[in-house]
């Protein structure tokens, strides 16, 4: 017998889901529920690794958020200031109504999660990614 499978209601922008619909389609997924599923388990491969990392670390968090909402852009320049110790660097670029950060770090990578957290739960942010790898002292 399979495992057991629950299902859940999820609200999600009419436009991406087209263009997630496009992407399973093209990659040959039988249903958009497998598609959920193989995307929630990229997800958890990518935090959980993450979560294992322990140590120095340099590394690069890129943002793209919504800078028309109100407050967001001081909020994360606050989150940068808070945290300035960690961050050697920042570039930002106007994308429209989009704008990207781009935030070389380099510190206790717990630290720097701490950072990612608090960016990836900001009502306006679309997006979050860290990279990091070793510092010099390491390689």
């Amino acid at each position: 017998m399979g495992k057991k499978v629950t299902r859940i209601g999820v609200s999600i922008p009419e436009n991406l889901l087209k263009r997630f619909d496009e992407l399973i389609s093209k990659r040959g997924y039988s249903s958009r529920s497998e598609g959920i599923r193989d995307a929630i388990r990229t997800y958890l491969l990518e935090y959980e690794w993450i979560d294992q990392e322990i140590g120095e670390r340099v590394g690069v968090i890129t943002v793209t958020y919504d800078h028309s909402l109100r407050g967001l852009t001081d909020i994360i320049l606050d989150i940068q200031h808070t945290h300035s110790n960690l961050i050697s660097a920042t570039m930002h670029v106007h994308l429209g109504k989009t704008c990207m950060e781009v935030i070389l770090v380099k510190g206790a990578v717990e630290k720097i999660r701490n950072v990612v957290d608090r960016l990836m739960a900001l009502r306006g942010v679309k997006h979050v990614k860290l990279i990091t790898t070793l510092t010099e002292e390491d390689i």
